[in-house]
């Protein structure tokens, strides 16, 4: 993980275990006041909470401090349970006898119980925090979302060198699919491993004097948007924003088309499942009322799935509602010549494959809704480049078009809210997609969101 990555991390953990403590010191004293716990054990009535309820302005910015203090965000997500522990209990005693220095010098009077309960119930928290955690990084589906797909090219030494640290640093999140030896592969292969693997980058390690090649895949990836770690010096780049990090203690240079981590990223990471969940609930009725007229009205699936291109290139199955006879995909063929976009994308007015309430759904986009199932699944997100099929994808005759595919695909994007229908060059369609990548942010998602609303309602530009 880049230390980029790692303080971001961080520094989402140390909030949650600020607010976590915040709510431990709070069930504390509930269950301290509680006046039953009080009558069986037969102890004094607790001061209000008001009288000392600006401990919290204490509480909630000293604690990520003093845990980290004690090294417990040096841990990495899936060290052993014993790394946890000790440092968070040292941290949660600290914390307990400082609050309870803090209470003596105010001279205010807290049941004693309620400190004791408090470092318990923190200690407690976090650790089931960590636990939940380390359960979610374990899944198949965040595995798939944690790893990075990797591409390692170098030397034969360099290679094996780079290959046992990371296998003695599994938490990483660095999957080495593929190997490249520049003394042993021609360079040129690189372009074709890109297309194989659906890698997220390419980790590189070379001395200097295999700068030639070196640049030739640094120039390969950045044309397909495709990351490149260069553990070397700087190199011209044409396109690729050139950022400073570091992995395994070694300096590290990112050439980057697509927007780096930020907190922007984040909150979107995080939007994109919350919302899509959501919108799922609130429109589950019509779900069912779409998937029935369907059923109703043609034979056939109420759902059409299709294997679609992904982020870098990574097929996933896409889901629509059916628009089309069940046999469209066989005929497809036949219309060819009837294909109005310029490029490798089949686009057809009128295509005689749509149903009569196929036509309906797609002139309000209606059958784009089953899209938030792969939202939430991570294959896709809210905005971002349209998925293509992954036929059309492998026809591309321009290397350049495939740096669409480095960020995420979205139900909606520029191309969505711009007349698509009067868009007939596909290379129309891909300018539009890297305007998106290249001045990507989360103002700029909103406004495409708030700009898709209206496009629906008034069917602009659908077919």
């Amino acid at each position: 993980m880049l230390k980029r990555d790692r303080q971001i991390r961080t520094v989402i953990h140390q909030l949650a275990d600020a607010s976590l403590f915040a709510i431990a010191f709070w069930v504390a004293y509930a269950l301290r006041a509680n006046p039953d716990i009080i009558a069986w054990l037969k102890l004094e009535p607790s001061s209000p909470l008001e009288n000392f309820a600006w401990l919290y302005l204490v509480l909630i910015p000293a604690t990520p401090l003093v845990l980290e203090s004690q090294g417990f965000y040096d841990h990495s997500p899936l060290c052993s349970r014993r790394i946890i522990l000790w440092p968070l209990f040292k941290g949660c005693v600290l914390i307990t006898v400082g609050l309870m220095l803090t209470v003596y010098a105010f001279h205010l009077i807290v049941a004693r119980a309620i400190f004791i309960l408090f470092g318990c119930i923190g200690f407690c928290m976090v650790f089931l925090k960590e636990e939940l955690i380390r359960l979610l990084l374990k899944s198949k589906v965040a595995q798939l979302q944690y790893k990075r797909r990797f591409i390692m090219v170098g030397t034969e030494r360099e290679i094996a060198r780079m290959r046992q640290e990371l296998k003695e640093r599994t938490d990483e999140g660095v999957e080495i699919v593929a190997e490249l030896n520049l003394l042993e592969t021609p360079v040129q292969q690189i372009v074709s491993m890109l297309h194989n693997y659906s890698v997220y980058g390419v980790l590189l390690s070379a001395k200097h004097t295999y700068f030639e090649q070196v640049e030739y895949v640094i120039q390969a990836c950045e044309l397909e948007g495709v990351e490149v770690w260069l553990v070397a010096d700087f190199f011209a780049t044409q396109i690729s924003r050139t950022s400073f990090d570091e992995l395994l203690n070694r300096p590290l240079l990112v050439f980057r088309t697509t927007p780096e981590t930020s907190w922007q990223s984040v909150i979107k990471h995080v939007m994109d499942p919350l919302g899509a969940f959501v919108l799922l609930i609130l429109l589950s009725p019509l779900f069912l009322l779409i998937a029935l007229a369907i059923k109703l009205t043609s034979p056939g699936p109420a759902f059409f799935q299709q294997q679609r291109s992904g982020q870098n290139g990574a097929p996933f199955i896409l889901y629509k509602f059916r628009t089309m006879i069940t046999n469209a995909e066989q005929l497809k063929h036949e219309l060819e010549a009837m294909n109005e976009m310029r490029g490798p994308v089949f686009k057809v007015t009128d295509d005689p494959r749509i149903t009569r309430l196929g036509k309906i759904l797609r002139r309000y986009s209606l059958d784009e809704l089953p899209q938030f199932i792969n939202v939430l699944r991570g294959e896709m997100s809210l905005v971002g480049p349209r998925p293509l099929p992954v036929d059309e994808v492998r026809r591309f005759n321009d290397l350049a078009h495939r740096r669409r595919l480095s960020v995420k695909p979205g139900i909606t994007c520029l191309w969505q809210i711009s007349g698509r229908n009067q868009i007939k060059d596909f290379k129309d369609w891909v300018r539009l997609d890297l305007e998106y990548i290249d001045n990507w942010s989360l103002w700029l998602d909103l406004k495409i969101l708030l700009r898709t609303i209206p496009a629906v309602f008034a069917a602009t530009g659908a077919k």
